[in-house]
Formats: C-alpha cells, structure tokens, sequence
C-alpha cells in the first residue's frame, strides 16, 4: 500500500482557486477511480473533481465553505502499488484553505483572498499582505480592502501627527428568538462578489421605454401555430436575442467587455448572449454562444438546455462566461420596469417585463388595445454615452414593433 496526495487540478483558464462548497467523501470511505470528490465552485461555474484513482480516503484538506487553491493538496489516498505511480504527501504543503495564511504585515507570505479581492487590491494598488483580514482563517475580503484604501486616503489628509484611521469595523447582528442564521457561500457568494464588483467599478445609469409588441405577438403565434405537429414552440426570447443581436451590430460598443486591467474597452467580435436563469440557489447566466449563427428554433433549444442545467445544477465550464451582452427577463412576474444591474464586465444588459394589452393612441389619434411591454436597459456610463445607449434601445424597439424588418435582418 502507498499514500497518494491529490491536488486540485486546474480547473478553467485563469482560475487560480475555487470554494469548496460540498464534500463528496470523508476519512475512511474505500472509493473507486473517477469517483465524485467534490464539488468546488469558481468566478465560472461550480465543477466536480472526480478521483483519479481507486483507494481509501485518509484525509481531506479544507472544510465546506473554505477557499482551495489550484495545486495545493485536496485528498489524500491509500492506495494500492508504489514506486512512480503513488506520491507522498509533503509535510510542508498548505491545505486548500488553510489557517496558516499570511497575516497582515508579513510581505512574502501567503494571503487567502479571492480573485475579486485580489482584482480590487490590484485596482487600488494595495498589497494584500498589508490588510488585517476579517473573514474565516484570516481570509482579506473585499470589505477589508475597501476599508483599508479609505483608512489611508485619511491619514493622507490628516497632520502628520494624527493617528492613522482604523479599518472600519463591521457591527455584530445579535440573534433572536425565532432567528435563522443562514451563511453566504456557493453560488450565493458569487453572485453577491459578483454584484458588488458590477456596482463598484461600473457606473450605471438606465433607460426605459414601452414597446408596441401587437405585431410580434401575431408572428410568434403564427410560427407556433406552423411549429405545432413538432411539439416545438416558441417563446419570446428567441425574438429578443435576435434583436438584440441586429442591433449590437449597429451599436459594437454596446458589444464589449471592460478590461479593468488594462483600462481598455474589448469589443467583441462574436455574439453570446446570456440569459439569466433563476435557480433554487440564486440567479446564474449561461450563454447562448454564437448567437448571430443560430436560427430561431435553435436558440430556442438551447435557452431550454442551459435553462434545464442551471436549474438542475449541471452547467458546465462551456456553459458560462464569455459572454456579451445579457437579458434578463423574469416574464409575467416582470413588474413595470426594473433597473438591471450589468453582468460586469459586459457593458450594457436588458431587462424584460411583463406584457399586458392597454389602450393606446394610435398615430391617427384612435384609442386602440394593444399589447404592450416595457424593456429597461443599464448601461456602463464611462463606455456607453446616454445618446448611444439610447439608439441601441431604439433599435433593439424598432425591431420587436415591426418584427418584419426583423425577419429581413436574419435572412
């Protein structure tokens, strides 16, 4: 018998760590090769690390919640053989998320951040290795960061013999009877790093206006009306992504991403559109690829596939990121109007809300029935002018009124 260590393999491009949200195993289960070890979540998608070998389990690094890095150990195995094909633990190796992390002041050493984290410090010029961390095992949260750059803007205001701003200090909710504590982690916590990175670095401002949709309801019914015998039907979002899809070939800086890096706007020359999915776990946005390619049946297949996955937990790393512009609809349930927050980096995203059929003044002055919607969009103000965001909107609007021109656009 050997021991083998097993290290969390890459798991994407650039992802570097990944939150262990389920353990799959535990100390003493006998295992097989390919077996499902964990499920650990990154900035893209949460993956499931399978064994690559047979054996028992003797232990595993980093508890449910904890960040693990890319590299460092995850399992370790007892497993049959020797020589080559079995590796010894090293006893200097760091856990996935271990407590041992760097503490502020000590320059060299490890710190336990997130990428988000680590993205803001880098925006802000901060060494991580300098910020007293408030989160599990010492880890530096973005909290912190923000903390920390605010406390030394006072201190750079202040006479030299001032004493230096302490980060500031979160207060303690104090629980109650009848309370639930319920921890931020998984999916939840992306999706919250996620929205607070969008509001940080992206200032928003929105645009709202109704739509004449009485036409596209005709058309959508007369396609579902032919589509019948195949059991296939529209919605209309297959609608929608081609609009938008028309009308960010007219408007290409509508069609980026921001590269916060290098202070550089991307665009894009391909068009993947997310839609975001509501889950049991919160909201996720997988991608409709090549989207400009696709006919209307097959995008509508493809909206029920990633839909399906999401729902059921099973989207893969293909399935999520790249993407260029986003649409968000939560259909009858959609309210008047909302104001999106954008998928950062995407620049723009589009909100879509709930048709209902009102009166209205026909341009012959005639009080008609109609149906009608609103969409709302929020677009990045430093890479999009209102007057741009404006014209897009209007395009997308001119092709949802008279889907014909729509039609003429995909041929």
């Amino acid at each position: 018998m050997a021991i083998y260590e097993f290290k969390l393999p890459d798991i994407g491009e650039g992802v570097v760590e990944g939150e262990i949200v389920k353990w799959l195993v535990k100390p003493g289960d006998v295992i097989t090769e390919d077996q499902a070890l964990v499920e650990v979540m990154t900035d893209k998608a949460t993956v499931t690390i399978p064994s690559p070998k047979a054996g028992k389990v003797l232990k595993v690094f980093g508890n449910e919640g904890e960040v693990a890095k890319v590299h460092a150990p995850l399992v370790q195995l007892e497993v049959e053989g020797g020589g080559a094909e079995a590796e010894a633990p090293k006893a200097e190796a760091p856990a996935a998320a271990p407590a041992a992390a760097a503490a502020a002041g000590e320059p060299g050493k490890r710190v336990l951040a997130t990428p988000v984290t680590r993205r803001i410090a880098r925006e802000h010029g901060v060494d991580l290795a300098s910020v007293p961390g408030t989160g599990p095992q010492g880890r530096v949260t973005k909290a912190d960061v923000l903390a920390f750059v605010e406390g030394a803007r006072n201190v750079a205001v202040q006479p030299a013999a001032a004493p230096a701003a302490q980060p500031m200090q979160l207060p303690a909710i104090q629980t109650g009877a009848g309370d639930e504590r319920i921890p931020v982690r998984g999916l939840r916590r992306k999706i919250a790093e996620n929205l607070v990175r969008s509001k940080h670095m992206a200032p928003h401002y929105h645009f709202v206006e109704e739509v004449d949709a009485t036409e596209l309801v005709a058309l959508r019914d007369r396609i579902n009306a032919k589509l019948a015998p195949s059991g296939e039907k529209l919605s209309f979002l297959p609608f929608l992504v081609k609009a938008v899809v028309a009308a960010l070939k007219k408007n290409r800086r509508v069609n980026a991403v921001m590269d916060e890096q290098a202070n550089e706007l991307v665009l894009r020359g391909e068009y993947n559109i997310g839609i975001a999915v509501a889950t049991d776990a919160g909201l996720v946005v997988p991608v409709v690829r090549h989207a400009d390619r696709l006919s209307m049946r097959e995008i509508a297949r493809e909206i029920l596939r990633l839909s399906e996955a999401a729902r059921a937990g099973k989207l893969s790393q293909s399935d999520i990121g790249g993407g260029t512009f986003t649409i968000t609809s939560l259909g009858q349930t959609g309210g008047l109007f909302a104001t999106p927050i954008i998928n950062h980096p995407e620049v723009a995203i589009m909100g879509v809300h709930r048709m209902r059929k009102r009166p209205v003044v026909n341009d012959a002055g005639e009080i008609v029935v109609r149906d009608m919607m609103n969409l709302s969009w929020a677009f990045d103000h430093r890479n999009v002018d209102g007057a741009e965001g404006a014209k897009f909107a209007y395009d997308v609007i001119e092709l949802l009124t008279d889907p014909e021109k729509l039609i003429v656009e995909m041929a």
